[in-house]
């Protein structure tokens, strides 16, 4: 491991061990107590490795401000990473394994509990022969989703001002809360922040470079039934369990989680509740391309008004919730930030793919509130769960990434 990795390798194992997970039953803000702790030290550390402007929001929020070392024209570039971790599996008392020069073969994570790592299990293991790699111990995710995305932050702002030969304008940085239960970023105040565009270091693999995402909807089917006794129930009973199955069971086979990938989009139903009086279907409505998202609800209402003639006696009631949409135009509308991307990827020769997400980063929430925001990979991979590993090379590569596209910003 060479020098920058070790700094950036001895940052996470020290934001790994401090434990964030948020909480999506939570009412408070952040959802759990832990992340305004993390909050705290890391604005500690920020004002150390030479921040200005430092601050924790009310929200637990961390912003602070590396200033420009030049007079000369640059935009103010924001670079991003959030606090937490995901509640899906255990992320107290994480202990990170290195892996030095990895072969090739197979990876011990946790040999009692016959867990390992192979480039059957995980193919692009095959990229990092020689890469040191780490892993949880079996017991706990890893974290790198996405505390690495700060290590390699904090660790860029020490390197820059470090070397003042390399011109800068103001840069930005912001380590945000709840990413991982979606909520986080709706307080994030994006006029305070005051960048001209900015990037979450939060992908995966290598040369992953999320420029879109999904359009998404919340829907919410409401069914009020007619409930009599069964034996006397023939014209007169309407089942708001059985309509809702049946709702469930009409939609199309082919446009479900389960049955599509790449930029196909879905519905997908996640739980019914009720019984003989009403019940509830929700779920969730994906598409990347706006107009085909928009004939999505229109199908799912036109099956609705199907079952409203099927069943007569019940009232289904469709609603829509919007959540986030698509990034693409806005990054399209407003190209600096990926033209700078792109140049600092080709300088870096790195190979890069530019990938519509399949689902929502705080990039896709941000671009639309004006702040166009990119997603460049941090180096994980298999986040949220034992299984997730870092390669420090592709770490490394996202350190100079981001490097690169301060100094190229320079006018």
């Amino acid at each position: 491991m060479n020098p920058l990795q070790q700094k950036i390798y001895n940052r996470f194992i020290r934001y790994a061990a401090v434990e964030t997970t948020s909480d999506p039953a939570s009412k408070s803000i952040p959802s759990t107590p832990s992340q305004i702790s993390f909050a705290h030290l890391l604005a500690s550390e920020m004002k150390t490795v030479g921040f200005q402007e430092v601050e924790v929001d009310e929200f637990g929020i961390v912003t602070g401000l590396l200033p420009a070392n030049t007079d000369k024209k640059a935009p103010v570039i924001g670079f991003l990473a959030h606090m937490d971790t995901v509640c899906d599996y255990n992320g107290n008392s994480i202990r990170p394994i290195l892996h030095p020069n990895y072969d090739g073969g197979t990876l011990t994570i946790n040999a009692e509990k016959n867990m390992f790592l192979s480039p059957e299990t995980a193919p692009n293991l095959k990229l990092c022969i020689g890469d040191d790699i780490v892993t949880a111990d079996g017991n706990t995710l890893l974290g790198g989703d996405d505390k690495i995305g700060i290590a390699v932050i904090m660790t860029l702002a020490e390197h820059l001002l470090a070397h003042p030969e390399i011109e800068h304008g103001p840069i930005k940085a912001a380590f945000t809360i709840d990413e991982e239960i979606g909520t986080g970023i709706g307080y994030f105040d994006v006029e305070r922040f005051g960048a001209d565009f900015a990037y979450t270091i939060d992908g995966a693999n290598l040369g992953e470079v999320d420029c879109g995402n999904f359009n998404a909807d919340a829907v919410t089917i409401h069914i009020t039934g007619k409930s009599c006794h069964p034996g006397s129930a023939k014209g007169f009973m309407a089942n708001p369990v059985r309509i809702a199955a049946d709702i469930v069971s009409s939609w199309p086979e082919d446009k479900l989680p389960e049955t599509t990938d790449g930029e196909d989009g879905f519905i997908l139903f996640k739980d019914i509740e009720g019984g003989l009086e009403s019940a509830t279907l929700r779920g969730i409505v994906r598409e990347h391309d706006l107009a085909k998202f928009e004939h999505f609800k229109v199908m799912l209402e036109n099956l609705a008004e199907e079952k409203r003639k099927k069943y007569p006696a019940a009232k289904i009631e469709v609603k829509f919730k919007e959540q986030y949409r698509n990034m693409r135009e806005i990054l399209k509308d407003r190209p600096r930030a990926m033209e700078l991307l792109e140049e600092a990827l080709k300088e870096n020769k790195v190979e890069y793919r530019l990938t519509q997400a399949r689902g929502g980063t705080d990039g896709s929430q941000l671009s639309l509130r004006g702040l166009p925001t990119p997603n460049l990979f941090a180096g994980y991979e298999n986040p949220h769960g034992p299984y997730e590993w870092i390669s420090m090379n592709w770490v490394e590569k996202a350190f100079h990434i981001l490097e690169s596209i301060a100094r190229n910003a320079v006018k």
